[in-house]
């Protein structure tokens, strides 16, 4: 039987894709952190905070809170700090999330209460995207995993239909790619990236 990914435990896809995050981390130097990225509203250094804040607010949703209660992480991590910032997040949230119960127990997630297995999943697609968005923004050639992209994919297309965007949804319109596109631009366009 084939598990979705609304149904399966999606940890060990999101420990996969953290595991992908602390790699690229590794890779930046101080001098890229002002680079643009795909994710237009962030420079390099603004979408690693946001990142390392979404891992903060994952643990703080799994540990009971309502994800709105977590500030991002703005200015307090030095320029040389961000493999740490997210080592340190990555260890909480592992804990967080330790308890297999948790996956069934209703969560406030950013967009509404749902089980926690939809939140890890949503988590995962998140950490996927930005994964390229970094990768982009880096243009080092960073390898990026095909199967996590796929899984992130799927998960996009279930939750995010090409019909509901703009607003209160903040992803833009699907964009075209060729039939023959690798699985990350299928991924970038359909949340509304551009390569």
């Amino acid at each position: 039987m084939t598990t979705t990914p609304a149904t399966q435990d999606p940890r060990p896809q999101l420990f996969l894709a953290l595991d992908q995050m602390a790699k690229l981390f590794a890779e930046i130097t101080p001098d890229q952190l002002d680079r643009p990225t795909p994710c237009t509203e962030f420079t390099l250094r603004q979408l690693l905070s946001h990142v390392v804040g979404a891992v903060h607010r994952l643990t703080y949703m799994g540990e009971g809170g309502p994800a709105e209660d977590v500030a991002p992480i703005t200015g307090n991590v030095p320029d040389d700090g961000w493999s740490a910032a997210l080592g340190r997040a990555r260890t909480r949230v592992e804990a967080a999330w330790a308890d297999d119960a948790k996956l069934d127990r209703p969560t406030l997630a950013p967009w509404g209460e749902v089980p926690g297995r939809a939140v890890l999943g949503g988590y995962v697609m998140e950490m996927v995207t930005h994964a390229w968005d970094i990768a982009q923004a880096l243009g080092t050639g960073f390898r990026l995993d095909d199967a996590l992209a796929h899984t992130a994919l799927a998960i996009a297309e279930m939750v995010l239909p090409a019909e509901r965007r703009g607003g209160p949804v903040p992803f833009g319109e699907v964009r075209p790619v060729d039939p023959d596109a690798d699985i990350h631009t299928r991924l970038a366009a359909w949340l509304g990236r551009a390569a």
